[in-house]
């Protein structure tokens, strides 16, 4: 049984989060002597990360507890996707090319591939690690990564279900998938910090993000003004209620299409992440803010609708933290090594293709954040770079959930081929 954290009313956490993030945003804005030589290294956007990591990890919060991250992530997010995108330029977006779609196919072959070649490598030393039989085989389990790491949530369950892996075992690849792939995101972060340096030596062009961002900044100042109490009504209510429409979409449309499409309804089928509510959710809010940018609602960017847009962000950030517990790290090293061997390739041919392309280091991490972290941190990561490239993020991890089975079928199948053989 899980330890009981020492903060369990949810009110208390969320002032924790909002603590450190007044923290961070405070010291961060500090121009001079330690904070100013803390935050040239050390990206802001990691600190909210990591510091409520650090609370889990000494017991004072848990995510296992709270309730926090299930809200950011159904109402917050949605919220944050709808304000972000609402004076999104879509043809500026078409204008980035199709980089931004090669870097996430790249991300989802070296997760497909990342898998059998990570069971070889580690069975060159330690076969018991990547063993066992029957429904206790690792390769099983292993799956059930491959899900999590193409698509999302709907699809590891699915794959759970197709591959039947030993649901007592399954807890020692949740601890995989959470300890890796955080560790993965907090290493994309901090690239953050150091993107100019990085596109120099992959030789990136930049200019298109560079146009997307002087847009929207462009946009945004023509329509600047100082917001009324009722600007910023209407924005919480365009962002709610457009919230409100999302889930009462995703409800019916994962509802209708589970009972009339057996496929769907099927958790052992490839189409099953169909039938994910979230998957719908975050669907419908973002084609609600693009269908708003194409509306007077866009002039709400000049009242600051995407500044709260990424506020709701960072408290997300914070709730995503929060699910990270340092001291699991080394609690089973041999899976813990196949998770870094493995995200060790994907992040390997990300970079090797990003440098044959001259992609700039923002579709190599959105890419990469679409396949692994799905919809939940796609967008953090995509809006880290400007907020008027979260819609990318979201749009990149959409995607990431429609192939994500049919990905993690094919990854398991080769890792059962070289398990087994």
């Amino acid at each position: 049984m899980e330890h009981q954290p020492f903060f369990t009313n949810d009110a208390i956490v969320f002032g924790i989060l909002m603590l450190c993030l007044g923290f961070v945003f405070y010291t961060e804005n500090i121009k001079k002597g330690f904070w100013k030589t803390f935050y040239k290294y050390i990206p802001a956007l990691l600190m909210c990360y990591l510091i409520p990591a650090i609370f889990n990890s000494l017991g004072l919060i848990s995510a296992d507890v709270s309730k926090t991250y299930f809200i950011a992530s159904r109402y917050l997010l949605p919220a944050s996707l709808v304000l972000l995108t609402i004076s999104i330029d879509l043809k500026a977006i078409f204008n980035l090319g199709p980089k931004a779609l090669i870097m996430f196919l790249t991300g989802t072959v070296g997760i497909i591939i990342g898998g059998p070649l990570a069971i070889l490598l580690i069975s060159a030393f330690s076969p018991e690690t990547v063993g066992g039989a029957g429904f206790d085989a690792v390769w099983r389990g292993l799956a059930t990564l491959a899900g999590s790491w193409i698509g999302g949530g709907a699809n590891q369950a699915a794959m759970l279900e197709i591959y039947e892996f030993n649901q007592e075992l399954y807890g020692g690849m949740v601890l995989v998938d959470i300890v890796v792939a955080n560790i993965w995101m907090a290493i994309l972060l901090l690239g953050i910090g150091k993107r100019k340096k990085i596109d120099q030596w992959l030789k990136a062009d930049n200019t298109a993000i560079d146009a997307l961002q002087e847009r929207v900044q462009a946009f945004s100042e023509k329509t600047s003004r100082n917001p009324t109490l009722t600007d910023l009504i209407v924005i919480l209510s365009i962002a709610f209620v457009a919230v409100g429409i999302a889930h009462f979409g995703s409800e019916h449309i994962s509802a209708f299409l589970k009972t009339n499409f057996e496929a769907v309804s099927d958790t052992k089928s490839a189409l099953s992440s169909f039938g994910s509510g979230f998957f719908w959710l975050i669907s419908i809010a973002t084609l609600i803010g693009v269908l708003l940018s194409f509306t007077k609602a866009k002039n709400y960017e000049g009242a600051g609708a995407s500044k709260i847009g990424s506020v709701f962000i960072y408290i997300l950030v914070a709730t995503i933290g929060m699910k990270m517990d340092l001291g699991k790290i080394l609690e089973n090293p041999g899976l813990i090594l196949i998770g870094i061997v493995w995200m060790a390739i994907h992040a390997g041919l990300l970079i090797g293709i990003a440098k044959l392309i001259k992609a700039p280091y923002f579709f190599l991490a959105v890419g990469s954040q679409a396949n692994v972290g799905g919809a939940a941190s796609a967008p953090v990561v995509a809006a880290a770079f400007h907020p008027s490239l979260a819609t990318v993020g979201a749009l990149l991890a959409v995607f990431g959930y429609v192939v994500g089975t049919y990905g993690a079928i094919l990854c398991a199948e080769l890792m059962r081929i070289v398990a087994v053989g």
